[in-house]
């Protein structure tokens, strides 16, 4: 019997346009544009991923410390003594920023404690100053590597748009130079084109929401060294205040 040619030249089209078209094969056969453009969002990927990791554990670490700190602050302990047992440790937020404030206090009540309102105002002032700059420099460090979410989150669906749209300008190429429109001549470049895209999304998507999740975080923490500050200053009127009255009737009694 002999062999039908028509179904040797169909099978020896089908060996011709056989494509891998799994995840490894749609890189290696994708044209160099998308494969930049796979390169560039696989690397933004991981980068992400790794801003996740990092921006998760520090939060987690300075609320913990910040609760600590918070029992010790309001357990009735003189603060000069809580100054000099956490004025080293200035690579916690919370704890920076008091120490900026105790730094601005001493400084005022070096010569003794002002006494005149105006002194009294000019000294909680400078020392509420102290540590709302200490609080900015703070949350700019924190807020490191939020810039690079928001950009993959926003950009990177476009960029695997791109090399969507460059793999099907090929794979149309592919079809006019060939003159066949056999589904087996387009679908591996729409494939190895749609898997640009599918990356750009897994990129974007863990980059927006950890974007909106970690801000919400530095938000809440940023509000919490707000009300520190506040609490702190309150103290110190409480004090000055304290330091009047005291002085007044010491006046009364001398007279």
């Amino acid at each position: 019997m002999e062999p039908n040619p028509v179904a040797a030249v169909d099978a020896a089209s089908l060996g011709t346009y056989a494509h891998d078209l799994s995840v490894w094969g749609l890189f290696i056969q994708a044209d160099p544009i998308v494969k930049i453009v796979m390169l560039m969002l696989m690397f933004a990927s991981v980068w992400v991923w790794a801003i996740v990791f990092s921006k998760r554990s520090t939060l987690i670490k300075l609320n913990k410390k910040a609760n600590k700190f918070e029992d010790s602050f309001w357990s009735g302990e003189p603060l000069d003594k809580i100054y000099q047992r956490v004025r080293n440790s200035r690579n916690d937020p919370l704890l920076a920023t008091f120490a900026a404030g105790m730094e601005e206090w001493q400084a005022g009540i070096a010569g003794g404690v002002p006494h005149k309102e105006s002194l009294q105002a000019s000294l909680k002032q400078r020392v509420e100053r102290a540590m709302s700059v200490t609080i900015g420099r703070e949350m700019n460090a924190l807020e490191r590597g939020m810039t690079f979410l928001a950009s993959v989150g926003s950009t990177a669906p476009f960029i695997g748009l791109f090399g969507t749209v460059w793999g099907i300008m090929n794979s149309f190429s592919a079809i006019a130079s060939s003159n066949n429109t056999s589904l087996a001549v387009v679908a591996p470049g729409i494939a190895e084109a749609l898997f640009a895209t599918a990356i750009g999304l897994v990129a974007a998507i863990p980059a927006v929401i950890a974007y909106n999740v970690f801000s919400t975080g530095l938000n809440r923490y940023a509000d919490r060294l707000e009300a520190f500050t506040d609490e702190f200053s309150a103290i110190l009127s409480r004090h000055l205040d304290s330091q009047d009255i005291a002085t007044t009737s010491n006046r009364r009694a001398a007279e």
